[in-house]
């Protein structure tokens, strides 16, 4: 057994020269594989075994389909169908993951599994979803699902997707002794339905299978929605993840996509305008789909389904949608009954649920391809500005901010550009100056200017100036210098390149260059009690900058990156410790002129309060190694009694980074280093 895998790859490397040395090696090599396999009963012979084999079945996949009477594996087809299927039920972990890898070659190959080995291969693959306890097994038989399906649609849409339906409708037994154990049974029910929801989601991977899963997965959500338990809201968040994990594999099929599109959208978006309907607000269904999780679990699922549409359809949905949202028209809706009408810009208290629906409208406006043409947008505009401006709730302001946002990023330049966006200042400037909602007015002033940062419009300027003024506000300092974060990150939802927004190469060099400067001179200015938010807005652009750009600038920050680290405030010192990191890592000459002060702080740190903070620094103590060695070798000492006190913590994440930087520090020196 010690020689089986260097003698193995051997002969797999010979295999792999040419057809014909494959054929002479696996007449040879395979019946001896699957006698061996037969003749050791541990589990690890016989993934080791199985794993050789393995590489002689991927290297058919190489010469491609060769002739019946040539192939010496369609004359083992029996036996070693067998023996992965026999692998596939043994209880190691590790032979089934073999086994479930193998799967996927042998079905790939063609002609070589009958109809009877395939509907076995789906129930071996059902157990192992469904029922396996590992959850490493369950999910890679998932994934040969889903890898598989599309060759075989029509054994895994007859097969597979009604015995996931029928284990998706099954409830809990009705008969339990103890309230233990219905509540072991409820659980275990809760558990078999999410395995259910992500295998349907996982075999959607053919547009003949998702014309079934689709319906399937929706009829759960609407019995989800009207069931009465307190673990609604996860179930329906889980619906959605497994509904957006099956658009994004519809995205490069055309007719998927639109029959994705045209099922979901609408489906969702009845529910949700059911739920927010004045009567069905005070219950519970209504209540918990109307949640921000929920709406930000439906967000994505949405934005996937509208991303990859032809602009044809795109314009054929978007005629329906926006008018929905303005005009309160649910004709398009599947089940369009309501008790009264749809006026999320409506006014009034009243409205409030229906308001948190303009987070959908978000997701999907905000995903159409730039030369889509919105319907009613200048009056669009306004009320998203209005909205975002005026409503208490900062859900609902945020994400009609972003969706504000999202609009003006692909708006064509021109006159009606630049009205909305005066407008827009108008708006915010005497609300950011005093009032009750100077902070919605921050939300609107953020995400508009990373909507013009990114696009390199000239107003962008502008509106950054406003935003460093703000750095300097008792009240509004912190959650500006925050807000630095969201102009340079990129954003989950909206304002990025796969929801064709208009993206310039190189904004966050050109921003870096504009604006650290300014940065600079403010925290240089400003008193006592505001410096901070110079740092923390500071360290959040350094963060967020290509590596080597930052280390081109870094002698002229390095000096106010170090006067961070004695900043009080953990997301600074956090923020400025991620950005040390690499730095030590790239620039080891620059770093070892300040090597004093950089032990002195992160050895300081490393007793912080917060534990993110702790890790961080012994993380950076770590990365001093790096320095040069005669550098460091004064420091050696200090630093290993130092470090000998987070080897003591009470967190085990921390005591691990303190393991792994003082032994660094041990060897520092050492003959071979």
């Amino acid at each position: 057994m010690k020689l089986v895998w260097p003698s193995a790859k051997l002969l797999q490397a010979a295999a792999g020269a040419s057809l014909r040395t494959y054929h002479r090696i696996t007449h040879s090599v395979l019946p001896l594989l699957l006698e061996q396999y037969t003749k050791h009963t541990q589990s690890s012979q016989r993934r080791t075994i199985l794993e050789m084999l393995l590489g002689f079945l991927e290297l058919q996949q190489k010469w491609g389909h060769v002739e019946e009477d040539e192939s010496t594996l369609l004359s083992l087809q029996g036996p070693v169908c067998s023996v992965v299927f026999s692998a596939l039920l043994d209880s190691s972990v590790q032979l089934q993951l073999v086994g479930i890898k193998a799967l996927t070659v042998l079905g790939s190959l063609q002609g070589f599994l009958s109809s009877s080995d395939l509907e076995l291969v789906v129930d071996h693959l059902i157990r192992l979803a469904l029922h396996e306890e590992d959850s490493q097994s369950s999910e890679a038989a998932m994934e040969v699902a889903g890898s598989l399906a599309p060759t075989y649609p029509k054994v895994f849409s007859g097969h597979m997707v009604p015995r996931l339906e029928k284990e998706l409708q099954s409830g809990p037994p009705l008969r339990c002794v103890s309230s233990s154990e219905r509540e072991e049974s409820y659980h275990n029910c809760h558990s078999l339905q999410q395995r259910c929801l992500q295998a349907l989601a996982a075999v959607s991977t053919h547009t003949s299978i998702v014309k079934e899963t689709v319906p399937i997965l929706l009829q759960h959500l609407q019995k989800v929605l009207k069931g009465t338990e307190a673990k609604n809201t996860q179930d329906m968040i889980s619906v959605c993840q497994s509904l957006h994990r099956v658009a994004l594999q519809c995205q490069q099929d055309a007719e998927g996509c639109w029959y994705f599109h045209q099922t979901v959208v609408p489906c969702l978006l009845a529910m949700a305008v059911q739920a927010a309907m004045p009567e069905s607000t005070h219950t519970l269904p209504g209540k918990a789909l109307l949640e921000e999780e929920v709406l930000a679990a439906m967000i994505p699922v949405i934005s996937a389904a509208t991303t990859h549409l032809s602009p044809e359809l795109a314009a054929q949905s978007v005629s329906h949608v926006v008018p929905l949202f303005l005009k309160g028209d649910v004709s398009f809706l599947p089940q369009n009954s309501f008790p009264c009408s749809f006026q999320p810009f409506g006014d009034g208290e009243c409205l409030e649920a229906q308001r948190r629906l303009v987070a959908l409208l978000m997701a999907f406006v905000c995903s159409l391809p730039r030369d889509v043409a919105i319907p009613q947008q200048e009056w669009l505009l306004r009320e998203l500005l209005a909205l975002s401006c005026s409503c208490n709730c900062p859900f609902t302001a945020t994400t009609a901010a972003k969706c504000f946002a999202g609009l003006v990023n692909k708006h064509p330049a021109g006159q009606q550009l630049d009205e909305i966006l005066q407008l827009a200042v108008n708006r915010m400037e005497p609300s950011l100056a005093e009032g009750p909602r100077r902070t919605q007015a921050l939300t609107l002033l953020l995400w508009v200017t990373k909507a013009l940062v990114l696009r390199y419009h000239p107003l962008s300027s502008c509106l950054t100036d406003k935003l460093l003024g703000l750095l300097g506000d008792t009240e509004l300092g912190p959650a500006t210098a925050d807000g630095f974060s969201l102009l340079m990150a990129e954003s989950p939802d909206v304002l990025h390149k796969g929801c064709h927004a208009d993206v310039r190469i190189m904004f966050r060099q050109r921003f870096f260059t504009d604006n650290v400067p300014k940065l600079v001179q403010g925290f240089h200015g400003a008193g006592p009690d505001v410096k901070a938010n110079y740092l923390k807005g500071l360290s959040h652009v350094l963060n967020h900058l290509p590596k080597p750009v930052l280390v081109t600038e870094l002698p002229t920050l390095l000096s106010l990156l170090l006067e961070a680290l004695s900043c009080s405030d953990r997301v600074v010192q956090l923020s400025t410790l991620s950005c040390l990191h690499p730095l030590l890592l790239e620039a080891p000459q620059i770093m070892s002129l300040h090597v004093d002060t950089l032990v002195t702080k992160f050895l300081n740190l490393t007793s912080s309060p917060t534990m993110a903070v702790r890790i961080a620094a012994l993380r950076c103590a770590h990365a001093l190694t790096s320095l040069p060695t005669t550098v460091l070798l004064p420091y050696k000492g200090r630093v290993i009694r130092a470090l000998a006190k987070p080897l003591d913590d009470k967190k085990r994440l921390v005591r691990k980074e303190a393991v792994a930087a003082r032994g660094e520090w041990f060897l520092l020196g050492s003959p071979g280093r």
